[in-house]
């Protein structure tokens, strides 16, 4: 079972991320009681309940991708398509 998830220990700027260890997937915008607001390049804000979060650790968000939007799933598969491959950096 999921420990319950202070939304204080949530602070705007934090990343965002479906797992450890993987690429960060947006940063936290708002927080309010029942969800945060995670904007991800190129495709704007999404809000994902609180229920969704599974931890909170070193200015990181970790959030159940079972739990998000099937829109914010396919913003995120999509977030770095403009990027421009043969810049550095």
């Amino acid at each position: 079972m999921r420990e319950s998830i202070n939304q204080d220990a949530i602070k705007q700027d934090f990343m965002v991320f479906f797992a450890e260890g993987n690429e960060g997937v947006g940063a936290v915008r708002e927080v309010t009681d029942e969800s945060i607001s995670v904007y991800v390049e190129n495709c704007g804000e999404f809000l994902v309940p609180l229920t969704a979060v599974k931890s909170v650790h070193d200015q990181k968000v970790v959030v159940d991708p079972d739990q998000v939007s099937q829109t914010l799933l396919r913003a995120v598969a999509h977030a770095h398509d403009a990027e421009d491959p043969k810049l550095a950096g």
